[in-house]
């Protein structure tokens, strides 16, 4: 595409997180929203309306046809994922996928392939390590401001707004905390550690939900770091954070995994804390889309890729069986 002209996109899924982010972010990356598709032809009409798009409709192959449109964007139910990204592979067009990547590694593999032999990008919409906390916490590990990384820890616990308690609590669309929430755990602890996850063991509640609202388990890193998580749908009082804890030193961090541009950064050394000054916060969307436009040009790659999308969705699937057998899961991806 051209360098003169903005990204093109057409958004696929009218979801509550493309109309409240998604939109606003990729004007202020410098894209453009073409168009709208919608099971629902009159959630599309009124997306479009809402937000001045020009085209709007149910028609996925109408949108991927038009030779404006450079990139998709979809944010489906899980379950869609799979299908709406092969679909733009076939277009041509790039994709920016919400996490999970896909519910299945089998169809993950399937969609970077198609990406792959077309030619075009495909990303995955891991947030959090856009995130200048999470930036500078890799930059201090990097720099050995805590010596050799021994283990870490995640909190991830949460209260679900009960207008977003639709298809994240229905196992039929993908839904579940495990690939809601832990994959962003796992996304996040990889690029702080700089290591995949080779074994996990998990637990979830055994109430009868259809859906697992809360896990709690350990993943082991290579070179035997664990990291334990606590991840929920019906947890409204924890807060959220990450701790990094080394030979030299630990990095604490607060209410760093959330979509908001917030949250601190300690760092501790015995009976000493000291804050980290992290510079300013900014949307991770926007940093995120930057990285994607400049991919689409050619100059780069995104922040988070099909690959790194490809490793938590196997760490995400290893939890989940490890939480049904009550064994430990090799992760295989």
């Amino acid at each position: 595409m051209s360098d003169e002209r903005p990204v093109s996109w057409a958004f696929v899924g009218a979801s509550n997180f493309a109309r409240t982010t998604m939109v606003d972010a990729v004007r202020e990356a410098g894209g453009e929203v073409r168009s709208i598709v919608s099971s629902s032809g009159e959630r599309a009409r009124l997306f479009a309306h809402d937000f001045g798009i020009a085209s709007w409709g149910h028609d996925l192959d109408a949108a991927l046809a038009d030779p404006q449109v450079d990139a998709v964007y979809v944010s489906t139910t899980n379950d869609l994922h799979a299908a709406v990204t092969l679909a733009a592979a076939r277009a041509g067009k790039h994709a920016l996928c919400e996490k999970p990547l896909a519910t299945t590694l089998a169809d993950a593999h399937a969609m970077k392939a198609a990406c792959d032999a077309a030619g075009v990008v495909l990303a995955t919409n891991h947030h959090l390590r856009n995130a200048v906390a999470h930036r500078t916490a890799r930059r201090l590990i990097e720099e050995g401001a805590v010596g050799d990384v021994v283990a870490a820890r995640s909190f991830h616990a949460i209260a679900l707004p009960e207008h977003l308690q639709t298809w994240r609590v229905s196992s039929s669309a993908g839904g579940g905390v495990v690939l809601d929430i832990t994959v962003h755990d796992t996304d996040v602890l990889r690029f702080l550690l700089g290591r995949d996850v080779v074994e996990v063991v998990a637990m979830t509640p055994t109430r009868g939900d259809a859906v697992e609202y809360a896990v709690m388990g350990v993943l082991r890193f290579e070179g035997d770091v664990l990291a334990s998580f606590h991840d929920a749908f019906d947890v409204p009082h924890a807060g959220t954070g990450l701790e990094i804890h080394g030979t030299l030193g630990s990095i604490v961090m607060h209410e760093v995994m959330t979509p908001s541009p917030v949250g601190e950064v300690l760092l501790r050394r015995g009976n000493e804390t000291s804050p980290v000054d992290t510079g300013p916060h900014e949307s991770l969307y926007v940093r995120s889309l930057r990285a994607f436009h400049g991919a689409v040009r050619g100059e780069g790659k995104p922040a988070v890729t099909a690959d790194d999308g490809i490793k938590s969705l196997a760490v995400a699937l290893a939890v989940l069986e490890s939480a049904r057998t009550g064994r430990a899961v090799r992760v295989a991806a």
